[in-house]
């Protein structure tokens, strides 16, 4: 009965994490498949301060996972320091940093399947509710 127990909580405590793509392709293809617009977070993983603080306080939140899950897809735009990147990746987010114009991180970028931008974000204030709130103020009406 403890294993089972184990189990269960081990379960409950990554499904508290969101799926975050780090392919720009694959992230287009999921959103219009799934009709959702994708989620693009510009972000110094491993030395930004403000970055990591987004993580923390909004982006591994129950209220963040469980909105992203049913709203958007998520893409990862990482520019680290001391993490591993293939090439590939490496060219892909500098694109994706000249193309959307990104000036410092986190930038948040909200867009379509088609690349259409809808809207500009960063780190604020007041936890992953307020934040999702806001974002809800940027993202398209059904």
């Amino acid at each position: 009965m403890l294993w089972l127990a184990v189990f269960l909580s081990i379960g409950s405590l990554s499904a508290a994490e969101a799926t975050w793509l780090t392919d720009y392709k694959a992230a287009q293809k999921k959103a219009t498949a799934e009709h959702k617009p994708i989620l693009m977070d510009f972000t110094g993983s491993d030395w930004c301060g403000w970055c990591i603080r987004l993580d923390k306080e909004v982006f591994s939140q129950p209220e963040f996972v469980d909105y992203a899950q049913k709203n958007l897809v998520l893409l990862k735009v990482d520019f680290p320091r001391n993490k591993e990147q293939t090439e590939a990746e490496k060219i892909q987010n500098q694109e994706l940093a000249g193309k959307f114009g990104i000036q410092g991180y986190p930038t948040i970028i909200l867009i379509d399947s088609h690349a259409k931008q809808l809207g500009e974000m960063g780190y604020e204030k007041g936890g992953a509710a307020k934040w999702v709130a806001s974002l809800e103020k940027i993202m398209p009406k059904k």
